[in-house]
């Protein structure tokens, strides 16, 4: 991937973290408190804006770590996607594929520790 492809992803992830959240105060806020679930969408949105952060972190490197990227990106997408459905939809078996995104953010930090000092790409 270009290291501007993967900016713009970024860029486009991260707005729409902030896009979400002020969705979720405002636009969603009868929705989220019926369902008794604004902190499940405020925890979504803490998770995905983090990591958009780091997708740009890494975006902007010299080197593209690819397995941490691609990871926060696959758990951005399952982890506060599930959270999103789920606090929308108040359908808790929604819970159950939130792990999975949890175990890509984890793979994400656990490979740029591994990865820490080399110069070589991931």
């Amino acid at each position: 991937m270009r290291p501007a492809l993967a900016t713009r992803i970024a860029a486009v992830t991260g707005m729409l973290a902030v896009i979400l959240g002020a969705f979720g105060a405002h636009g969603l806020k009868e929705v989220l408190a019926q369902n008794q679930t604004a902190t499940i969408w405020e925890k979504a949105v803490f998770y995905h804006f983090i990591h958009a952060v780091m997708l740009f972190v890494l975006a902007e490197r010299k080197t593209l770590h690819r397995v941490a990227w691609w990871s926060f990106l696959l758990g951005i997408l399952i982890f506060s996607g599930s959270l999103y459905a789920l606090a929308v939809t108040d359908l808790r078996w929604l819970g159950a594929i939130t792990p999975i995104g949890g175990v890509s953010f984890i793979v994400g930090w656990v490979s740029l520790a591994v990865c820490a000092g080399t110069s070589r790409e991931t």
